[in-house]
C-alpha cells in the first residue's frame, strides 16, 4: 500500500492550509479558544460556512452538479485532516450531509431548486427532528402526528435533544401520518419551517454548558402547526426508508483526523505539564494509553480510506457505517477521557465558568484546563445519538454477520 501523498494532493494539502490561515480570522480563533466546546456563534458559524461556499468547499461529498467540488477519496481526506489540524470550524452537518442527500434522492425537482443551493450557500441553518421524549433508539415508536387536510398537514407532537434549534431556520422532521400494523410503515418526512406558527423551543440545560451562550440541545413543541403537503419528501408512508438513508450519511463520518489532532494536543499539553515532578507523557501508564490510542485511531483512519474508496466508485456505505460510528465514538470518549486526566485538578475552574470572549484578563488556569472537562461531558452522549452504539451492534450483526 501507497501511503505517500501524490504532488497534486500535496498542492491541495498546501492550498487549503493557506486558504485557512487566511479565512480562519482571530475573532473566530478567540471564541473557539474560550468556548468550553469550541463552538462559534451564529453569526461566526454562517460567516465561516459562507467563505467556505464562496470557494466552492461548503459541500465536499455532494455531486457536481449541486456545487460539489468532485473531489476524490484523497482530497476529502487532505480537506478533513487539515481543517482538523487547523482546529478549524465544520460545516453544520443537519443540511449538509444529512437533509441534502435525502432531498437529492427523494425529493421532487422543486424541492431541490428550493432549498439545495441555500443548503450549500449556508443561507438557511437545519436542525433534526428525530428522537422524541418516548422514542429514542426504538424511533419507529414516534408519536408526533402529521394529520393531512386538504393541501396541508397539521403538525402536533413533540422533538427533543434537537441540536441547536434555537438557531434553526427549518426542521426535516419523521412525522406519524397513519396507523398501521408495522409502525414503521406509517411514518413520513416532512420539512418544517421554524417560523411557523405554533413551534415553541425550549433549552435543555447538559451538565457541559455551565457558562452563558454555550446552549446546545432544545426540546421542539409542535401545537397545530400548518405545514404545506408540497413540503413533504418523496411519498407519504415512506419516512422510515429516508430515515435509514439519511442516517448512513450522519453515520458514516470520518473521524480520524479530528482524533489525530487531539492526540497531538494531548501529547504536547502532557509533555509540558509535570505531575509528581515529571511531565505526565513521561508517566508510563498514560504513555501507554495515549500509544495504544494513537494505534487505533491509524487502524480507523485506514478503514475509512478504504471506505471512501468504495464511495468514490459510486457504493453507498451500507453497514460499514454503523462500524465506524462506533468505533468512531468510542475512540472519540477513550480521546475525552485522556485530555480530562492530562490536565488533572486543574479542570476544577470547569465549575466557575471562564471569562467570556474579549475578557482581557487571564483565566486560573490555561484554556485546556477549561475545555477539557466539558468536552469530556459532551462526548459522553456520542455513543448514543445516530443510534445507540447497542443498536448499531445488532445491524451489524444482522447484515454482516447474518445473525
Amino acid at each position: 500500500m501507497n501511503l505517500e501523498f501524490s504532488k497534486e494532493a500535496l498542492a491541495f494539502q498546501q492550498e487549503v492550509r493557506d486558504w485557512i490561515a487566511e479565512n480562519l480570522t482571530a475573532e473566530m480563533r478567540e471564541v473557539q479558544e474560550r468556548s468550553p466546546t469550541g463552538h462559534l456563534s451564529k453569526s461566526l458559524q454562517m460567516d465561516w460556512q459562507q467563505r467556505l461556499a464562496k470557494k466552492g468547499w461548503s459541500v465536499p461529498n455532494w455531486p457536481k452538479e449541486w456545487g460539489g467540488p468532485d473531489w476524490g477519496p484523497t482530497e476529502k481526506y487532505v480537506f478533513d485532516l487539515e481543517m482538523s489540524r487547523a482546529g478549524a470550524p465544520r460545516m453544520l452537518p443537519f443540511g449538509v450531509t444529512m437533509v441534502a442527500p435525502v432531498i437529492m434522492k427523494f425529493g421532487s425537482e422543486e424541492q431541490k431548486q428550493q432549498y439545495l443551493p441555500d443548503i450549500r450557500d449556508s443561507k438557511v441553518w437545519w436542525c433534526q427532528g428525530y428522537s422524541e421524549p418516548g422514542s429514542g433508539s426504538d424511533l419507529a415508536s414516534l408519536s408526533t402526528q402529521a394529520k393531512r387536510e386538504g393541501d396541508h398537514y397539521i403538525v402536533n407532537g413533540t422533538k427533543t435533544w434537537t441540536t441547536l434549534a434555537q438557531h434553526a431556520d427549518w426542521i426535516f422532521c419523521l412525522v406519524r401520518t397513519s396507523k398501521e400494523e408495522k409502525p414503521q410503515q406509517g411514518i413520513s418526512f416532512l420539512l418544517i419551517d421554524m417560523k411557523s406558527e405554533g413551534i415553541t423551543v425550549d433549552p435543555i440545560v447538559t451538565i457541559d454548558k455551565p457558562a452563558k451562550g454555550h446552549q446546545e440541545i432544545n426540546t421542539v413543541f409542535f401545537e397545530n402547526v400548518k405545514v404545506p403537503a408540497a413540503n413533504l419528501v418523496g411519498e407519504e408512508g415512506k419516512g422510515w426508508t429516508y430515515a435509514k438513508y439519511l442516517l448512513e450519511f450522519e453515520r458514516g463520518n470520518a473521524y480520524s483526523p479530528g482524533l489525530q489532532a487531539s492526540l497531538n494536543r494531548i501529547r504536547a499539553y502532557a509533555g509540558s505539564n509535570e505531575r509528581d515532578g515529571q511531565p505526565l507523557i513521561e508517566e508510563p501508564d498514560f504513555r501507554r494509553r495515549v500509544n495504544e490510542t494513537e494505534i487505533a485511531v491509524r487502524a480507523m483512519e485506514f478503514t475509512e480510506l478504504r471506505i471512501l474508496g468504495a464511495l468514490a466508485a459510486g457504493q453507498n456505505v451500507g453497514p460499514e457505517s454503523s462500524m465506524l460510528k462506533c468505533r468512531g465514538t468510542e475512540l472519540q470518549q477513550q480521546v475525552t477521557e485522556l485530555a480530562l486526566e492530562s490536565v488533572g485538578f486543574q479542570g476544577l475552574p470547569f465549575l466557575h465558568p471562564p471569562p467570556e470572549p474579549g475578557f482581557n484578563e487571564e483565566p486560573v488556569f490555561d484554556w485546556e484546563s477549561h475545555k477539557a472537562p466539558p468536552r469530556y461531558f459532551n462526548m459522553r452522549k456520542s455513543s448514543i445519538y445516530a443510534g445507540s452504539n447497542e443498536v448499531q451492534r445488532n445491524i451489524m450483526a444482522k447484515l454482516v454477520l447474518g445473525l
